[in-house]
């Protein structure tokens, strides 16, 4: 059974500007990427090895830019729809607790984290990493960490098709089954001796769990959340 989050119930105060801004400039990027090609996806993704390069004093610089671009660019149209549909099911309410330009900075450092933790694991690897699946793995856990008892509504294949309509979860749920899967997973990868630095089937699981636990922790250290009611109050 296929499941996909479509909906948040948790309300805002404001339009996710800033989040909607993140979005548009995936959705560009993969533009280019199309009409560029492999080339561009390659020299702009994030390879651990080349970065290892870099810290050596043997590699460009343009390793350390890829800390940042990786995270702009998608594999394919279903990898770039699915994180998108995530980023906006959870980001939403993450923005509206954070701010517009706090949020932008929040996104960024869990994807910082999650390009690190996905380094860390396999640091000579030639496996490019890409893709907005660790930044936004930050918000949900920011998300997990404001909003645990928030209803997120499931589109479950073909269960919703059948009962037409979707199925409605607590959020600690959703998202704390959802990092299990990612913590099973990776460590599934490391305990195979085939498994490479971008973890099993080609997903950077790594990544996942390093950026959604420090995006857990920094909602539960900043409580962008609790300052907001008490500004309201």
């Amino acid at each position: 059974m296929s499941v996909i989050p479509v909906a948040s119930e948790q309300p805002v105060s404001r339009p996710a500007i800033a989040n909607l801004t993140i979005i548009g400039l995936n959705v560009l990027v993969f533009v280019l990427e199309v009409v560029l090609g492999d080339a561009f996806v390659l020299r702009w993704s994030f390879t651990p090895a080349a970065f290892t390069a870099f810290l050596n004093g043997t590699g460009s610089a343009e390793a350390l830019a890829t800390v940042f671009t990786s995270m702009l660019l998608h594999g394919g149209l279903g990898h770039l729809l699915g994180n998108m549909v995530f980023l906006w099911v959870f980001g939403q309410a993450t923005e509206d607790a954070f701010g517009p330009r706090m949020y932008v900075l929040f996104y960024l450092v869990c994807g910082v984290a999650a390009n690190a933790a996905q380094y860390a694991v396999a640091p000579d690897s030639t496996v490019p990493n890409l893709g907005a699946s660790g930044a936004i793995a930050g918000v949900m856990g920011a998300y997990l960490a404001m909003y645990p008892d928030s209803r997120i509504d499931l589109f479950a294949w073909p269960l919703s098709v059948l009962i037409q309509r979707d199925l409605r979860v607590p959020a600690w749920l959703v998202l704390g089954g959802w990092f299990a899967v990612q913590l099973w997973s990776e460590l599934g990868a490391a305990t195979t001796a085939t498994a490479d630095a971008s973890g099993d089937g080609g997903v950077a699981y790594m990544a996942h769990v390093g950026g959604f636990t420090l995006g857990f922790l920094l909602a539960l250290l900043l409580q962008p959340g609790r300052r907001q009611e008490l500004a309201a109050a």
